[in-house]
């Protein structure tokens, strides 16, 4: 219960889901792991045809083969989310097979906390992060989003973190960075793409349970399993509300918005050697 009222949680009905995406097609990054993996079954047992993507094409195409095995229907594209040539090609493949990209669930991540003395050799933190973070979204969403507008249909869903509204995190830097560059690009680009009847939601997530939270102890912490995480997509989908956030998140930034200074000099101290 307590969770739930820290990090409350939306699951559609089986029915609206199945109204929302049967027989589209539903593409989703990240897929062989996680809150993407659950994602993917869930929307392929609403009916939705879903393309999955990551590097790992035995998990891939063993989750394929568990989906279909269940009814649904899926498809493996092992593809390198930070080789952009690689990601080009994803979205001409996509769209020469499919005709089209109804919904993008944009999930696949990098996280790394590391102390800034740390990194100074490890330039290679921030580059794959922005990489994954953000840059090869970027790339599949410029392929995808002129046949989304000539079409006037399209959703583009970003799992982002509820870092983003926070004040910026120490040891978080190369992470928070990259979300937030995407966070703002696809916010900028929403603008835009509202008259073409484009829509977007950014899925500010609290902490989620998974493989890629492991190497950061946060087991005394409460957080969503990735089975709720997927109901927040699944909520993205089905309402394609702007924005889905935990309810203490805004608060939080407002509040550090007009404490700024305080904000700043309590992370000082606290981190000071």
């Amino acid at each position: 219960m307590a969770i739930r009222l820290l990090y409350p949680t939306f699951r559609p009905t089986e029915e609206s889901l199945r109204a929302a995406v049967a027989g589209k097609v539903v593409l989703v990054t990240g897929a062989s792991h996680g809150i993407g993996k659950a994602s993917a079954r869930k929307l392929a047992a609403a009916g939705a045809v879903v393309p999955m993507v990551a590097r790992s094409r035995p998990e891939l195409e063993r989750l394929a083969a568990d989906i279909t095995a269940d009814g649904g229907t899926a498809h493996a594209y092992a593809t390198d989310l930070t080789d952009m040539d690689a990601v080009d090609l994803l979205g001409r493949t996509l769209l020469a097979e499919y005709g089209h990209i109804d919904v993008v669930i944009s999930n696949a991540g990098k996280s790394i906390r590391r102390p800034i003395a740390e990194s100074y050799d490890r330039f290679h933190d921030f580059t794959r992060t922005i990489d994954i973070n953000y840059l090869g979204p970027v790339r599949l969403l410029l392929t995808l989003l002129p046949h989304m507008r000539a079409r006037r249909q399209g959703h583009i869903v970003n799992v982002s973190t509820w870092g983003v509204l926070m004040p910026p995190s120490p040891r978080w830097s190369a992470y928070g960075a990259s979300k937030a560059a995407f966070d703002v690009w696809l916010r900028s680009v929403a603008a835009e793409i509202a008259g073409d009847d484009v829509t977007t939601t950014s899925v500010y997530m609290p902490l989620v349970h998974t493989r890629m939270s492991a190497p950061t102890d946060f087991r005394r912490i409460p957080g969503l399993t990735v089975d709720e995480a997927s109901d927040l997509i699944s909520h993205a989908v089905t309402a394609k509300p702007r924005d889905i956030a935990p309810w203490w998140a805004v608060r939080v930034q407002a509040w550090s918005a007009v404490h700024r200074d305080r904000v700043q000099r309590i992370l000082e101290r606290r981190f000071q050697r």
